[in-house]
């Protein structure tokens, strides 16, 4: 598993925290939180995401692509984030019974 969330040139290091993360469950609740945020407050980026939250931005930046490959969540358009004044992609939520496939 931890294959998903390290990537090969990773140190051990790493790949024995994404193990971690997964067998206590952090990461599916890191997930879970990050989609009702998506749900919550759709069209956002994932600084905005944070400030209205109150949840760590690297944290929602690193499972909102995780919420995608799943079908939970989808990248948008790209527009100015208000906060960081760059251009970055917002994230919408997939509603119940959308099982099209999604462009990522």
């Amino acid at each position: 598993m931890s294959a998903q969330l390290a990537r090969n040139t990773d140190s051990s290091g790493s790949h024995a925290a994404a193990d971690r993360i997964v067998r206590s469950g952090a990461h599916a609740a890191q997930k879970d939180l990050t989609a009702a945020a998506v749900q919550r407050y759709p069209g956002m980026t994932s600084m905005q995401l944070a400030r209205v939250t109150g949840m760590d931005r690297y944290m929602l930046a690193r499972r909102l692509p995780d919420l995608a490959k799943e079908g939970r969540a989808f990248r948008g358009a790209k527009a100015l984030c208000p906060i960081s004044n760059i251009t970055v992609c917002t994230w919408w939520p997939v509603a119940q019974g959308d099982n099209f496939t999604l462009a990522v």
